[in-house]
């Protein structure tokens, strides 16, 4: 694909929330160099990009159906020449290694100033870093930690027996011990034995930390409905 020549910096704002998109759309519309459009969605995103790709993309974080992490890397499989931001509202260090992970030229609070949002395009359209490396580091190595953790979890969790997660089911409806052992039939010294092995093997010290890890891991179901 041959570089692109045109003077002015085309960006695209995508955000599923018109006000906000349009918000930022009017308020950089202003500045000299720019011409801004806006669009609601990840998949409208990417089709604009297959017809006429724009220098400089503003990409929500959190949408409905195509979310922008997927956006922006679908985006970037099919035109690596456009420069995607990543906005969001919220400061989230895993969020942020994840956008650069995707190829995204950085990551910024919705709330940044209209100044330096509109230097970061600019600074995205001549392929300048918007984050000095030791932050990009930092981020990396922050992702890597989460991953290696949420592994370990997902061994412990998958060493839970039947009955194991049954109750931890229960539990994340609501149910205490003495109503588990009610609903299953069986003794309530024996719930608490089988409780106690469950957070043996998951490494916990709680029967809400127990749930909780066996919900994050897709073993108990949050709304699961009980018969």
């Amino acid at each position: 694909m041959e570089p692109r020549t045109r003077e002015r910096i085309t960006v695209l704002v995508v955000d599923d929330h018109r006000a906000v998109a349009e918000a930022i759309q009017g308020a950089i519309s202003s500045e000299g160099g720019l011409d801004v459009s806006a669009t609601w969605s990840g998949e409208e995103a990417l089709e604009i990009v297959q017809r006429d790709p724009p220098h400089v993309i503003l990409m929500d974080v959190a949408m409905p159906g195509m979310g922008g992490l997927e956006a922006a890397r679908r985006i970037l499989e099919a035109d690596p020449e456009v420069k995607v931001i990543m906005l969001s509202a919220h400061d989230d260090d895993l969020l942020k290694a994840r956008a650069l992970e995707t190829g995204a030229s950085g990551y910024l609070s919705k709330i940044s100033p209209m100044d330096q949002l509109i230097g970061a395009v600019r600074k995205a359209r001549r392929g300048e870093p918007l984050h000095e490396q030791e932050e990009v580091d930092r981020l990396q190595r922050r992702l890597q930690h989460r991953r290696s953790t949420d592994e370990g979890e997902r061994e412990r969790v998958a060493r839970l027996s039947a009955r194991e997660t049954e109750i931890l089911q229960l539990m994340a409806a609501g149910f205490d011990s003495q109503a588990v052992a009610d609903k299953l039939g069986i003794r309530h010294a024996t719930v608490r034995t089988h409780t106690a092995n469950a957070l043996t093997k998951l490494g916990v010290h709680s029967k809400v930390e127990a749930v909780v890890m066996a919900i994050r891991h897709g073993k108990v179901a949050s709304d699961a409905p009980l018969g």
